[in-house]
């Protein structure tokens, strides 16, 4: 769990900084890739999912209170909601899933995953298609 209590500002000030560094490596990192190998591949996001992912799974692991390595509250906020949600919500949605499955809720993993990938998609494609329809308007 990564809030003991109801946020404050400091903790949404610190939580925004890192969120925007995190940002800001993302889009570097998904501009590098595609000059790299191009566009006809979202190469650049799947790097950033994939080590976004790999950062929050060490991070949280190395920083939970069980661990032998003590990281004050508000730095593992900083960086496991700020720089790594920033830089990649799917790694937001990896681990609270995995904190679902390891809690045995394997009915709301499940539900997770189903409504982030489906209900988002289909979302995405509403959201396109009200867009598409508004535009058609002009």
């Amino acid at each position: 769990m990564l809030f003991a209590k109801t946020p404050g500002l400091v903790e949404y000030l610190v939580i925004m900084a890192g969120g925007a560094l995190g940002s800001g490596a993302r889009v570097w990192i998904s501009w590098a890739v595609a000059m790299r190998f191009g566009e006809s591949f979202p190469w650049g996001t799947i790097l950033v999912n994939v080590s976004g992912c790999l950062a929050i799974g060490l991070f949280v692991g190395l920083t939970g209170p069980e661990s032998p390595f003590l990281v004050a509250p508000l730095l593992r906020q900083a960086v496991a909601l700020g720089v790594l949600g920033g830089f990649t919500t799917f790694s937001s949605f990896s681990i609270q899933t995995l904190a679902l499955a390891s809690d045995g809720q394997w009915f709301n993993a499940s539900g997770n995953v189903l409504l982030s990938v489906v209900v988002c998609l289909a979302a995405t494609w509403l959201g396109g298609m009200l867009a598409s329809a508004f535009v058609s308007r002009f």
